[in-house]
């Protein structure tokens, strides 16, 4: 008996799959609780036809999300917040900064399909935006110091304190 599945069935096959099953099984369990209908040659061109309305759909999502990949790819962020004297950023920036900064923009950007980690010092990362299964913008954007002030990075710090201390130490001897 030819069924048509209606739903993923483990073992069996995927939605819109023509499957042959026993007699018993399609007409006991499938066919009564949904999962599959028989497979009549009307079924089989309806589903046809599903299938290629489907697939104009799909190839016109992702048209449209290739269309914004490019336009978001072309732009560049810049997020200031405050930062310690270190250059260390008091929280972090995460996807919830660079979804607002694109929504101030003008694009409409779900939170969720941003990839970043989260970005704990000042300087220029690049964060993934998901937007089809095949479809993924890449967004420059460059944390700074809120106020423009930039502050001195710490390695620079740490180099020029020994120096200044240990002229101190033999002094004092």
């Amino acid at each position: 008996m030819e069924i048509i599945l209606k739903e993923d069935i483990i073992g069996l096959g995927f939605k819109n799959d023509i499957v042959n099953v026993k007699a018993g099984y399609g007409r006991n369990y499938l066919i009564p609780f949904g999962k599959g209908v028989i497979a009549s040659e009307s079924a089989k061109k309806q589903l046809a036809e599903d299938l290629k309305q489907k697939a104009v759909k799909l190839a016109k999502i992702k048209a449209e999300a290739e269309a914004l990949c490019e336009k978001l790819n072309a732009v560049a962020l810049t997020i200031s917040t405050k930062v310690s004297a270190t250059g260390v950023i008091y929280g972090s920036v995460n996807s919830l900064h660079i979804a607002d900064e694109l929504q101030k923009l003008g694009f409409n950007i779900d939170r969720k399909t941003i990839i970043v980690k989260d970005v704990k010092t000042v300087g220029s990362y690049v964060a993934q935006v998901k937007l089809h299964k095949e479809v993924t913008a890449q967004v420059p954007f460059t944390v700074i110091a809120e106020g423009g002030v930039q502050p001195a990075p710490a390695a620079e710090e740490a180099a020029t304190a020994p120096e200044a201390e240990a002229p101190a130490e033999t002094a004092a001897e």
